[in-house]
């Protein structure tokens, strides 16, 4: 059933609405998906206080339009969906890019990521951009790691002091 120019008209509002009240949001084209996995996607979302809405094309490029940002859904072939993060792109890309690897494994369902807007910085990311961002570790593996990176060197000095040492009083 054919949606009326008013019903088109809220559809645009709310996807308007909900970018800007969003940190990040990723676009997504599929084919094939279940209404279970769209259910285990959400719920996955949610947990990362995201969700996620089937939009249709058109209607998502002149919600993008009206808030200036540069990102064609036209040109593509299959049903768009628009997940909508209230946290920063870091939190919600490696839920998506999780998704993604299940229904690549899957053989009668298409869901691949074809961008994201990091409101934060106002730019678009592009799909390998966001995969990068989506492999990487958590934050606090990251500190770890840097942390691990500065006494390091500390710690070597520590050792080679240290069998130095043992070779003096023997």
């Amino acid at each position: 059933m054919a949606l009326t120019k008013q019903q088109k008209g809220a559809l645009i509002d709310a996807s308007t609405t909900k970018l800007n009240e969003s940190k990040a949001a990723v676009f997504t084209e599929f084919k094939g998906v279940t209404v279970e996995e769209f259910k285990k996607l959400r719920r996955e979302l949610k947990k990362v206080n995201a969700d996620m809405k089937v939009v249709k094309k058109r209607l998502l490029n002149i919600a993008l339009e009206k808030l200036g940002i540069q990102f064609d859904t036209m040109a593509l072939k299959d049903q768009v969906a628009a997940v909508f993060s209230r946290n920063e792109l870091s939190s919600v890309a490696p839920v998506v890019h999780k998704f993604v690897k299940e229904m690549a494994k899957s053989k009668t369902a298409t869901f691949s990521v074809l961008g994201a807007f990091d409101a934060q910085e106002k730019r678009v990311v592009d799909a390998n951009e966001f995969k990068v961002l989506a492999t990487l570790p958590s934050r606090e593996v990251l500190l770890a790691q840097i942390a691990m990176m500065l006494t390091m060197p500390l710690k070597q000095t520590m050792m080679v002091l240290n069998e130095r040492a043992k070779k003096v009083q023997s």
